[in-house]
């Protein structure tokens, strides 16, 4: 009997150890896609086309195609160690993008770095249209499907029942060691009484205190990061729209960027000065527009705006934009009367105007229009808009992206503070063209000598911690 039992153990136990096996992570672009947002997307465009901090990761495994595998994976292992033994390649590199200095991944094994260039090379050769065919709604990129987090917790229970197995057949090797010498041991634990005991509670209590503080910290670190944001909007305003097709400078609509810390949102009167010669969205008709009209009291039908505005109620403002939905409507399709579509048509827009307009707070659709922010920085940091703008002349999409191509705002960035820090490291000062840079005389001489070739935010005093947090 206890011969059979050992063996269906052992069998058992075989089984799952190589179902197990089976599964363990070979390399793969979703494990390659945790790594690099882990630990390179701070520095590398997720895109692998474009520099960011550090510069485009697509076709690395080309670049490096004349020397062996494992000398590009110890350029990623350790990047400093490659230049002071005087690689070729890795000289090359480093003349191209010093000082910037990459970060070392000592721990890296094979699979990691196998994983994280397939994915870096998913992203280089995915097709300019791809990320348009599998977007979200208002142009978004889509993220690639994730694996279920169920798999995670049958491999934990896999891993549990292999554990409890091997448990079971050392215990009973135990005993038939012990019947052959003679020996009677105690009788063996239940599974019951194996669960319950000090080791294995004990254990469980220290895993649980791991996974706690592990828990707490992370969310610490990644508290107030919402790169990827993308809410709905009470109007749907397209930037690629604007940006794009119209041309429409960043600075025209949100002009504060350049004079104050904040680059703040519009207000409906600079929609005016274009919108009250456009009635009609070229995709939305009248309904978006609309929204904006019904926010500030201009009635399109009369071209004026609507004196005592703000007395009137929700259903007499309603009869006067339904006339101007419904007279459009009529135009559009050459009717003299409305029809029952027609009818249908001004209700729903109606009804997605006094939604979008109105909240649990704000009763009446007349007064601004509540946009929801996407870009947010922790009350302890400080930023102004204007010095970037003027004194850095940063452009909009080095932070925001290619905001000319989003039809729905998302944020771009990370807006980490590693972020910010490797972006004072790498941004050369206007040194010549200000004079308030007069004052750093030592670096003056250094460049008229010849000993430095560009200053950085970080050479005055970009990094100290008093610049940004106050």
């Amino acid at each position: 009997m206890h011969h059979n039992s050992l063996k269906y153990c052992i069998l058992l136990a075989l089984i799952s150890i190589l179902f197990v096996g089976s599964s363990s992570a070979a390399p793969t672009a979703e494990a390659g896609k945790t790594i690099f947002q882990n630990q390179c997307a701070a520095c590398h465009n997720k895109n692998m086309k474009d520099n960011l901090t550090g510069p485009a990761l697509g076709g690395a495994e080309a670049r490096w195609a004349a020397y062996p595998k494992e000398d590009l994976y110890n350029w990623i292992r350790n990047s400093q160690a490659m230049i002071a033994a005087g690689h070729p390649k890795a000289t090359e590199l480093w003349n191209q993008f010093k000082p910037t200095v990459m970060n070392s991944f000592p721990a890296f094994t094979d699979d990691d770095i196998a994983s994280t260039l397939l994915y870096i090379n998913a992203q280089f050769t995915k097709p300019a249209g791809g990320p348009v065919a599998s977007a979200q709604p208002g142009g978004v990129p889509a993220e690639p499907a994730k694996p279920s987090k169920y798999i995670y917790y049958f491999l934990f229970v896999i891993l549990a029942v292999v554990v409890a197995v091997l448990s079971r057949v050392i215990g009973n090797l135990r005993h038939l060691v012990a019947q052959e010498d003679g020996v009677t041991l105690p009788p063996q634990k239940t599974l019951l009484q194996t669960l319950t005991s000090k080791g294995v509670v004990g254990f469980l209590i220290f895993a649980l205190v791991v996974l706690g503080g592990y828990t707490t910290v992370n969310n610490g670190i990644a508290f107030g990061r919402q790169q990827g944001y993308a809410p709905e909007q009470p109007i749907k305003f397209s930037h690629a729209t604007h940006a794009g097709i119209q041309g429409i400078d960043c600075q025209y609509c949100h002009d504060s960027a350049r004079r104050s810390k904040h680059a703040s949102i519009p207000g409906a009167n600079t929609c005016m000065n274009c919108h009250k010669a456009i009635e009609k969205g070229t995709l939305y008709g009248t309904q978006e527009l609309t929204k904006i009209f019904a926010s500030i009291g201009y009635d399109p039908s009369t071209d004026k705006y609507v004196e005592n505005y703000d007395k009137l109620s929700n259903d007499e403002i309603k009869a006067i934009y339904s006339k101007w939905i419904a007279d459009n409507y009529m135009k559009d399709n050459e009717l003299t009367a409305l029809d029952q579509k027609g009818e249908r048509t001004v209700n729903e827009q109606w009804t997605e105007i006094s939604s979008s307009l109105t909240n649990d707070l704000k009763e009446s659709v007349a007064g601004p229009i509540e946009w929801t922010r996407i870009h947010m920085l922790p009350d302890h940091v400080y930023f102004n808009h204007s010095q970037h703008v003027n004194i850095g002349k940063i452009d909009c999409n080095q932070c925001h992206g290619k905001v000319q191509e989003m039809d729905l705002m998302y944020q771009y960035a990370p807006l980490s503070m590693g972020w910010c820090i490797n972006c004072h490291r790498e941004t050369e000062v206007k040194f010549t063209s200000n004079e308030y840079y007069n004052t750093y005389k030592q670096y003056h001489d250094a460049i008229a000598k010849g000993q430095k070739t560009k200053v950085t935010v970080e050479d005055i005093g970009g990094l100290e911690c008093q610049k940004c947090h106050y």
